[in-house]
């Protein structure tokens, strides 16, 4: 009785957050295909009485005019800045969570450069500017990717260090005495065995980048570096809003992470699978 009680709360509570995580986004598609004079009925009605897709196409249209001039080219800018911060940050992390984990007395660095990264963004924002700016980087895709480095860095570090701490590392050992060197033992032991966390590693970091906002908004000043969050807010400072047109951007801009979660959902599977201790 007690278990069938449990079971019975888990999948309760299951369906509880799958409804509050799905219900947001089911009534912001409703928006998007609802006319105008659905929206600003009174009383609200749930359902459209006419269904609209044509903002959708208007989102995705390149004609001079449309609103997809500007979504298509900051969605870019996005998936650029998030993914390029994202790889630079794994290749720099492991190796810096591999030391920190296998070999002690370096703990100062990495405790450094987690109070560092609680620093409130504000206090870095003329230290980056002038940096930026020295540089000429202001304005540009691999000026945000380096401010969101240092953001995403120290985060990915600490997760990758403690999922490291909990390997076996008896393995290792017995590939160094084998002959193995210790760039080898990362790239073939150490690596397959933490495949789980690097998945969740990189979705994290990705996430962290996509969004952003505080920096994109204070370092850019065109739709040549902007990205999708600064776009969106853009689309809400005109005197006549268009609400339906802003949850059609919500949803599309809501793809790129789904895809990006369900392809690494896939890896992280795996890696649970193969992830285990081989004798």
């Amino acid at each position: 009785m007690k278990a069938k009680l449990r079971s019975t709360a888990k999948y309760a509570a299951a369906l509880l957050v799958a409804i509050s995580v799905l219900a947001p986004m089911g009534w912001l598609f409703l928006m998007s295909v609802s006319a105008t004079s659905d929206l600003t009925r009174v009383p609200l009605e749930w359902l459209p009485r006419q269904w609209d897709f044509s903002r959708y196409g208007r989102l995705i249209s390149l004609e001079p005019g449309q609103p997809g001039t500007l979504f298509l080219h900051a969605l870019g800018n996005s998936l650029l800045v998030a993914t390029g911060a994202t790889i630079i940050c794994l290749l720099l992390a492991i190796p810096a969570a591999f030391s920190f984990s296998r070999y002690r007395g370096r703990d100062g660095w990495l405790f450094a450069s987690l109070a560092i990264y609680m620093v409130p963004p504000v206090a870095f924002v003329l230290p980056l500017y002038f940096l930026l700016q020295q540089f000429d980087l202001l304005n540009t895709r691999p000026g945000l990717i380096i401010v969101y480095c240092s953001l995403i860095l120290p985060f990915l570090t600490w997760m990758l260090k403690n999922q490291f701490d909990a390997l076996p590392q008896d393995i290792e050992q017995a590939a160094r005495l084998d002959g193995l060197r210790v760039w080898q033992v990362l790239l073939r032991i150490t690596l397959p065995l933490a495949k789980p966390v690097l998945g969740a590693a990189a979705l994290f970091g990705w996430l962290l980048a996509w969004d952003e906002f505080f920096y994109a908004l204070l370092f850019t000043s065109n739709i040549a570096a902007q990205t999708l969050p600064v776009t969106i807010a853009g689309f809400t400072a005109g005197r006549a809003t268009d609400d339906g047109l802003i949850a059609a951007v919500g949803i599309l801009a809501s793809v790129p992470p789904l895809f990006i979660a369900i392809w690494l959902q896939k890896t992280l599977v795996s890696g649970l699978a193969s992830g285990g201790s081989k004798g």
